[in-house]
């Protein structure tokens, strides 16, 4: 069967890559903005003259992060007044490219922190699969699009590397997966998170019929994993080992902790939203015919997110070069493939607001 997948979630593509073409995700995020802003306004803050502490978790590179968290601290600028200091805690994997972060935050024209004197940026390395701050220390939570990666892959995908190709024992092992992983991560915001502080989470969604919108890229970059097995780019034994660890969820999953008595470690559902979010590169290329620029949008999209969990399954444990190449290759055959078959990213998106009961 071959080495099994490393139990780990997704690292995006460092230096800068995942804020140049990380496009979508900030679309996603765009679309659960209004019910942040009411999620801010309902926050319980104490009158004391403490810290106010938003948690950023799955933050990357920080640019999709700005306008979130903007939109936090103004909302809660408007009762809190100007001199309250505010922390705004980054959380990701040890791995991530913090440098970029710190980058974006001192020096992006959008920062958040721009103007706000006693708004104090920081950032925290480690997994949101466990406790990343102190109990009952954050009054309004975020994260986007980073909650669609698992704590673990559970295993292979025959034929395949993404779960919603998957069937049978496989696709059962993800859906269970993903239903242990999700009941942790909200367990962990409920410590977390002060009485009357709020939670908003934005992740890639499934349709009814099951659909995320993503199968066709997907599909197509699994037929260029095929053609580089074929032409002896890649080996078939580390083919076989890619995967990744995400799980996009029906509404009805992202409630199922919810089922039994409307509350889960003190956690209440607010807000529970489905959208479509409408591929903005495709709209591009339907007003200027260019397929080139479409599937180079979409390859890079495909690559700062999804291409370094693939290298990840290459032989020859630290070899930088080996990977850079892979990735590389990945790209620009992939970018060929979708040029000569233009099509839309159109893509699902769920929002979930969760409000802590209880008292301090």
């Amino acid at each position: 069967m071959g080495k099994q997948p490393k139990p780990c979630h997704g690292v995006m593509e460092g230096k800068g890559a995942y804020n140049q073409h990380a496009r979508l995700p900030a679309g996603g995020a765009a679309l659960a903005l209004p019910l942040l802003e009411k999620a801010a306004r309902n926050v319980r803050i104490d009158p004391a003259d403490q810290p106010v502490v938003l948690a950023d978790y799955g933050s990357s590179e920080g640019k999709n992060s700005l306008a979130p968290l903007r939109v936090a601290i103004q909302t809660l600028r408007s009762h809190l007044g100007p001199e309250r200091s505010i922390f705004a805690y980054h959380i990701d994997q040890p791995a991530n490219d913090f440098n970029s972060l710190f980058a974006v935050l001192d020096a992006d024209p959008d920062s958040y922190a721009r103007h706000e004197p006693n708004v104090f940026p920081c950032a925290i390395g480690r997994s949101f699969y466990e406790q990343v701050l102190p109990a009952e220390s954050v009054h309004l939570g975020w994260s986007s699009y980073a909650a669609v990666w698992l704590s673990r892959v559970p295993g292979l995908i025959p034929g395949h590397f993404v779960a919603l190709r998957s069937t049978g024992a496989a696709r059962a092992a993800f859906a269970s997966q993903a239903a242990q992983d999700w009941e942790a991560f909200l367990a962990l915001r409920a410590l977390e998170l002060r009485p009357g502080g709020r939670l908003v989470v934005v992740l890639p969604a499934l349709d009814e019929a099951g659909s995320s919108g993503f199968e066709d890229l997907m599909d197509h970059a699994n037929e260029v994993l095929a053609q580089m097995v074929h032409e002896g780019v890649l080996l078939a034994e580390e083919r076989g080992r890619m995967v990744l660890g995400t799980y996009p969820r029906r509404n009805s999953e992202l409630l199922a902790p919810f089922v039994p008595d409307g509350q889960f470690h003190q956690l209440v559902v607010e807000d529970c939203a489905f959208s479509v979010l409408e591929d903005a590169a495709w709209a591009e290329y339907r007003r200027d015919g260019d397929a080139e620029a479409l599937a180079a949008k979409h390859a890079l999209f495909f690559r700062s997110i999804f291409a370094p969990s693939l290298a990840s399954a290459l032989g020859g444990d630290g070899d930088v070069e080996k990977r850079r190449a892979f990735v590389r290759q990945l790209e620009m055959r992939l970018k060929r493939r979708l040029a000569s078959q233009p099509g839309p990213l159109h893509s699902f998106v769920g929002t979930i607001v969760l409000a802590k009961g209880g008292s301090t």
